[in-house]
Parts: structure tokens; sequence; C-alpha cells
């Protein structure tokens, strides 16, 4: 037996932009339409935030369905305040370009440390299989 799915329930909920953190590191920003007992998620308008150092750009996304086992944090965002931060806007193509080499400069670090370990005689488990343990 399963309970009635739920919707927002303030009138001004569904009003204010809410900012959702996934479980793969991506933010997500728009208007919540619906959440349910499992937290599953419904957006609208909804944008794909990037962060790489001081740059931010937005993707347009539309409507975003989230499963519930994804959320990792769900907030408001409160329009009145005053931004106080020093992050730019940038355009979706250079935010994804800062992005790729900033993956890539990672890449290269992860695989200096794996190098360096295995030089000494160690090893680190992948981490597609830390989920076995």
């Amino acid at each position: 037996r399963t309970a009635a799915p739920l919707s927002c329930s303030s009138k001004h909920s569904t009003k204010e932009k809410h900012l959702v953190l996934l479980r793969d590191g991506r933010t997500l920003i728009g208007f919540l339409r619906s959440i349910d007992q499992f937290a599953n998620l419904v957006f609208h308008q909804t944008v794909e935030r990037i962060h790489v150092g001081k740059k931010f750009g937005d993707i347009p996304r539309g409507i975003f369905i989230v499963r519930g086992e994804n959320v990792v944090l769900l907030g408001e965002i409160d329009m009145d305040k005053p931004c106080d931060t020093v992050l730019q806007q940038v355009s979706i193509e250079e935010i994804l370009e800062e992005q790729r080499l900033q993956q890539q400069a990672k890449q290269e670090t992860e695989k200096a440390k794996v190098t360096a370990l295995k030089d000494r005689g160690l090893s680190i488990p992948k981490a597609d299989n830390l989920d076995e343990y």
C-alpha cells in the first residue's frame, strides 16, 4: 500500500526559487513544483549551475525531475538577500571549457598519486568498486 503523492503545501513554496545539490555533484536551481514522500522533486524553469573557481555558468534545463535518492541538499533561495559573492557569470561555452580543463587537471593529479603509491608498493581501490564494501 502506498501513500498518496504529496505536493508543495505552502502557497509561497512554488513561487520561490530552490537550489538542489545532487549526489553526482551537480547543482540545479529552479522553481519547485512538486515533492513527494520519497523526496522525488519536479522543478520548472531549471538551470544547471556549474562553478569553476570564481566563475559560474547556467545551462537551461527546463522541466527537471529528480529522483529522491539523488538529493543531497534542498534549500530555498532568499532572493531578497543582497548578493555578496565575487563570482563572475560567464557563457555556457566558457564554463564548459573551464570545467573540462579542471576535470583534466584532476585526472592527471589522480594519475600521479596512483603512480606514486604504486612505486611505493601501495594501491588504492578504484572509486567504482567502493560501493561493494
